[in-house]
């Protein structure tokens, strides 16, 4: 009986830590929501209020976008703001512009929500 007690544990805590392991598809680093959360604050204002905004903001975002897509369309805007002849593929690539179309659908949606 004590065998069967312990095997039960054993594959309930197998269970346990593999489902601890996964995290959902969109999950942002928490870096990635920091510098998200600093910029917006940055832009709107130093206090608690937008401190909750920009992270509802935020947290809107990602549920509307997973994080590959909210970073390829980050480094395609950075890469843009070079400017010159090297970067024009990153302005006229319909891939790439649909994209940063995504983000911004996503970034619209989050100030209706938040602000």
């Amino acid at each position: 009986m004590a065998a069967a007690a312990c095997s039960a544990l054993a594959a309930a805590l197998t269970a346990t830590a593999s489902f601890a392991v996964e995290l959902p598809k969109n999950d942002y680093p928490t870096s990635a929501r920091a510098d998200y959360v600093f910029a917006c604050m940055q832009t709107n204002g130093q206090n608690r209020i937008v401190l909750e905004k920009c992270s509802c903001s935020i947290d809107t975002i990602a549920s509307l976008l997973p994080y590959d897509e909210y970073e390829a369309a980050e480094t395609i805007m950075s890469v843009r703001q070079k400017g010159g002849e090297s970067v024009a593929m990153f302005n006229s690539f319909p891939p790439f512009l649909e994209k940063v179309k995504n983000l911004k659908r996503a970034q619209v949606e989050a100030e209706l929500r938040c602000f």
